[in-house]
């Protein structure tokens, strides 16, 4: 008789698998899961994406079960079925659609321990807050991606704390270190140009339009600097718009999405991140391991991050001007910047590679296992 122990079954569903930060944390976390002890099969909602490829080249199960609208209430029993075809012994689910429709779907298939990724402070929707609320009790932990999360949650999502724990984002360092400086030439940009970047849904979440109007100030002062938009979202033809009305709109320009991520940052000057609320952004943290100062918004997560002055510049929400400011001192002192920059690439490689990050599920798994045995 063999004394072998299989691999214990568990399930990540999430909503989609379009490369946003919430779906490249799940797919970073489940490629670095322990395979002689875990096997997982990963759960999308909605359609594929590019990260499925990835998934599929680290020979990881996926089940795309091709919803119309992550709220059309036939895919809980779809996902039901399918779960207990797999028998996973534990879900971790991802993003408000999938913490719902999962949650109902384990009972369903009686899947016995759930754990939910709470990834952004909702801001927007109070119902989301009210169905996460209504539906915690088939929950055994909230994982939420920062500190301000995590309170934001307990306080005004009502959710019970002792069920509320912080696991942040992580980043592969490496990746973004060693990155070659892509070219960006065929979007417009010249050789050697200064460029500030924006990467991001172009939603209202991200403020965008903030950024813009931060640009159209700061491009009357500062000639060689350009502004690129990486990404895709409903404020795009607007922002394309109102970019062609400025006096500096051959310096400002939209790529769409573009997954050379790490290559981007490396051809850049400055990140800028506009955001009204987040949950803790990996594109912060991208920033940050490729050695790009950072101007954000002081919103959820980045202060947990950044320490204004130390290791990028934090300025408040929706203020164009204050963004245009920090965009002159850039342009006055790049060798403070360059000097945050370095920082914040020692803060991120001793605390938030994807490694420890995916160790910390690993051991959340375990105890949630272990308390119910």
């Amino acid at each position: 008789m063999s004394d072998e122990v299989s691999p214990t079954p568990i399930a990540f569903c999430i909503t989609g698998l379009q490369p946003g930060g919430a779906e490249r944390a799940l797919v970073q976390i489940v490629k670095r899961l322990n395979r002689e002890k875990w096997a997982p099969v990963v759960y999308s909602l909605t359609g594929t994406g590019p990260l499925v490829d990835e998934l599929q080249l680290a020979e990881i199960p996926t089940e795309i079960l091709h919803a119309h609208s992550p709220r059309d209430a036939r895919i809980i029993w779809r996902l039901a079925r399918k779960f207990k075809a797999q028998k996973p012994v534990l879900l971790q689910t991802f993003l408000f659609h999938a913490n719902l429709a999962g949650r109902i779907a384990a009972r369903l298939s009686g899947i016995r321990h759930v754990v939910s990724g709470i990834r952004v402070s909702e801001k927007r929707k109070n119902s989301h807050l009210s169905l996460d609320r209504w539906t915690n009790g088939l929950v055994d932990l909230n994982v939420c991606v920062s500190q301000s999360v995590a309170q934001f949650s307990i306080q005004q999502g009502k959710l019970a704390e002792s069920k509320v724990m912080v696991i942040p984002n992580g980043v592969d360092f490496e990746l973004f270190n060693t990155a070659e400086a892509m070219d960006l030439r065929p979007w417009g940009i010249p050789s050697g140009a200064k460029v500030i970047l924006f990467v991001g849904r172009l939603d209202p979440q991200k403020a965008p339009c903030d950024l813009l109007t931060a640009f159209s100030g700061f491009a009357e002062q500062a000639s060689d600097f350009h502004l690129l938009f990486v990404g895709e979202g409903p404020l795009k033809s607007e922002l394309e718009q109102q970019a062609q009305k400025l006096p500096c709109a051959s310096r400002i320009h939209f790529t769409g999405w573009l997954p050379q991520i790490p290559q981007l940052m490396k051809a850049a000057s400055c990140l800028v991140l506009p955001s009204l609320w987040e949950g803790m952004p990996n594109v912060v943290l991208e920033a940050m391991a490729s050695g790009l100062p950072v101007i954000s918004t002081d919103v959820d997560g980045v202060s947990e991050l950044i320490e204004n002055g130390r290791q990028g510049v934090l300025v408040a929400q929706g203020s164009p001007a204050e963004i245009q400011q920090a965009l002159l001192d850039l342009s006055n002192q790049p060798s403070v910047f360059h000097e945050m920059a370095k920082n914040a690439q020692i803060t991120v490689k001793k605390e938030f590679t994807w490694d420890s990050i995916a160790q910390k599920y690993d051991q959340i798994y375990e105890k949630v296992l272990q308390q119910h045995r």
